[in-house]
């Protein structure tokens, strides 16, 4: 059976639901952002008991289509900006190759239900993966804005500033501003 699974961000994501699954003996074939594949068919019971212990490790069961493609949306950029070393890549090709679906219902879909488009998700996507960089202190902003596709450190540093509302240099001097969880990001504009 094929499940659809919110707030799935890293491989500790993975390896927690696939923990989850195998102790409730649903034998999980594959495990991947945003979704699982278990041999078993789980019953009525072990559905109620799946959501529950999928929600007290912060995740959720996705049963709605619509909610479904959102979250392999965020997981198709989340696991390209925070896992892949590709740095120039066209965001709105990616999705449609990846999702086999039109870009433009994509977004349309995404802005209504999130109430951002799919390029501010990127930008606060990558923000956060700056801030990371930034805290670690082992590459340049050149380095920074070469590795997350930006044109220029100029344009790094304007995108990164409206949104923190400061410099990556004072950023990486100061660390003022906070991280965000990457699954909480488009809830906090």
């Amino acid at each position: 059976m094929k499940l659809s699974i919110k707030n799935m961000v890293c491989p500790r994501c993975i390896a927690a639901v696939e923990g989850v699954l195998t102790a409730m003996d649903l034998q999980p074939e594959s495990v991947q952002l945003g979704e699982a594949v278990t041999a078993v068919d789980p019953d009525d019971a072990q559905l109620v008991a799946l959501k529950l212990k999928l929600q007290e490790q912060g995740f959720e069961l996705l049963e709605d289509n619509k909610l479904q493609l959102i979250d392999r949306i965020k997981s198709v950029v989340i696991n390209h900006i925070h896992h892949t070393e590709e740095s120039n890549v066209v965001f709105s090709e990616l999705l449609a190759t990846e999702l086999h679906r039109d870009y433009s219902g994509l977004s349309k879909l995404f802005s209504a239900t999130e109430g951002i488009t799919i390029e501010q998700y990127v930008i606060l996507q990558k923000t956060e993966k700056v801030k990371e960089l930034l805290q670690y202190n082992e590459l340049t902003l050149s380095e920074i804005a070469h590795r997350l596709g930006y044109s220029s450190v100029a344009h790094l540093s304007a995108q990164f500033r409206k949104t923190t509302g400061v410099t990556p240099t004072n950023f990486r001097k100061n660390s003022t501003a906070l991280r965000q969880p990457l699954d909480a990001l488009s809830r906090n504009l």
